[in-house]
């Protein structure tokens, strides 16, 4: 798994990240290219034409964030490959419509005493993708400092920052897609340059919503919130009495869209999480844990509802499976992270620490 460091400017960045991880972004595309077919029955040429009607929105909203995707299409060296190429992947999901069949589940609570802030989630998706996945830092004048876990050519996704900021992401099926509001995975990334987590709802509420539908679950040292975004606006998720948002890949509160139902699985991994987080945090009262960090990771090993579970199998129905765990301690002044690729799995690799 390749762990990299990206510094300086927009386009310094960018083309550290297309030279760097060329070999990654160019199977990436491959690999988009063969699920739009199938999912979608878009041509490659019918994606781009799709993702070009991103590009005013990115040049207006993100004109940073279009500069580093730019030159990430200019690190590649790849005559036959421009930034449209790039925007494709940062909205892969808008592009879809929703089609896409990544199941994830995420959680935020408040372990320890005193309380520390702690974030999670599993990643579930395409088996392919183990071997695009980058562990990265992003070190940009006047921001935060970035770690992320992300695919190759995506520049926003789920991590922290030096702020204690963290972020992770649930994909919801729903209409309608707006091409003018800025693609999910671009708002990833402007969370995780926010400096709390009232800054990143603040922002999200400035720019009006999202393309397409989602749900990101954001936390700083003092809490977390749920945010259900959309084109046609946003909801809020607040903590429950335990202190705890769990969510997973249906809206709650959000009907402002056309959301058809999805997968079969989802309410109940919602309620699973909230039952064995609740047992995890009784535990805690009793018996403090000296390794909170592992005590939350181990929540996303539960196989209860197989193959429809927490923690997914590569022989489910859907052919995806758990590719990584991401638990965050958002402490105010040492926020930090720990990453298992493959959780669960006879794969299943050691603990990547965040920062490294």
């Amino acid at each position: 798994m390749k762990r990299l460091d990206f510094k300086g400017t927009p386009r310094e960045i960018g083309l550290q990240h297309g030279r760097l991880l060329k070999p990654e972004i160019l199977r990436q595309l491959k690999f988009y290219e063969g699920l739009f077919i199938k999912k979608s029955k878009l041509t490659w040429p019918q994606v781009l034409e799709i993702a070009r009607d991103f590009e005013p929105t990115l040049k207006r909203e993100t004109s940073e964030l279009y500069e580093e995707m730019a030159a990430i299409a200019e690190g590649l060296n790849e005559p036959e490959i421009g930034v449209l190429d790039i925007i494709a992947l940062n909205c892969r999901s808008e592009i879809a419509l929703g089609k896409w069949s990544d199941g994830c589940t995420a959680v935020g609570m408040k372990l320890g005493n005193p309380p520390k802030e702690f974030l999670a989630q599993n990643w579930d998706w395409n088996k392919e993708m183990k071997e695009n996945i980058a562990v990265v830092s992003i070190e940009s004048l006047g921001k935060p400092k970035i770690w992320m876990v992300t695919e190759a050519g995506i520049i926003g996704k789920i991590g922290f920052n030096s702020s204690s900021v963290g972020v992770c992401l649930n994909a919801i099926r729903a209409r309608p897609m707006n091409p003018t509001l800025p693609p999910i995975h671009i708002l990833l990334r402007l969370v995780l340059e926010s400096t709390s987590l009232a800054d990143a709802i603040s922002k999200l509420q400035s720019l009006g919503g999202c393309a397409t539908s989602a749900h990101m679950l954001i936390a700083d040292s003092t809490g977390s919130r749920g945010v259900e975004i959309s084109p046609n606006g946003i909801c809020i998720l607040n903590e429950d009495a335990n202190g705890i948002v769990a969510h997973s890949n249906h809206f709650i509160l959000n009907r402002l869209v056309d959301e058809p139902k999805w997968l079969e699985d989802s309410p109940f991994r919602i309620e699973r999480m909230k039952t064995i987080a609740g047992s995890l945090l009784r535990e805690h009262t009793t018996t403090p844990s000296k390794n909170p960090i592992k005590q939350v990771r181990d929540l996303f090993r539960d196989r209860e509802n197989a193959p429809g579970a927490i923690c997914r199998s590569e022989a489910s129905e859907l052919g995806i499976a758990s590719l990584f765990n991401i638990v965050m301690e958002l402490d105010k002044s040492n926020p930090k992270a720990e990453v298992v690729f493959a959780i669960g799995s006879e794969e299943e690799k050691p603990v990547m620490h965040m920062p490294w």
